[in-house]
């Protein structure tokens, strides 16, 4: 299991799908439990991603179904993940239950 700092994630290191999720909500700046297109960007600044700005709007293309400009629901979250090991390369694993 990966250990996430407070201040920095990297995008080779293995975490689980919901380690993504909370260090994605620490991205979530109006607090509202939806991640926006603003928002994805600056948590993809935060790993440094070249061309950040774009990657978050190829990202939110993917992964906005409903096209509301959040990513506001589970199905959403998934294809978010999906992005992020296809496209970003992060590993990102199924949770374990023990």
């Amino acid at each position: 299991m990966a250990i996430i700092s407070c201040l920095q994630v990297h995008p080779d290191q293995d975490m689980t799908v919901d380690e993504f999720k909370a260090w994605l909500r620490r991205f979530d700046s109006d607090h509202n439990g939806q991640i926006s297109r603003e928002e994805l960007k600056e948590a993809l600044h935060s790993l440094r991603v070249w061309f950040g700005w774009w990657r978050a709007r190829q990202g939110m293309k993917q992964a906005d179904c409903n096209k509301s400009g959040q990513i506001d629901n589970p199905k959403e979250f998934e294809k978010l993940v999906s992005f992020a090991q296809q496209r970003l390369g992060m590993k990102i694993l199924e949770n374990n239950c023990w």
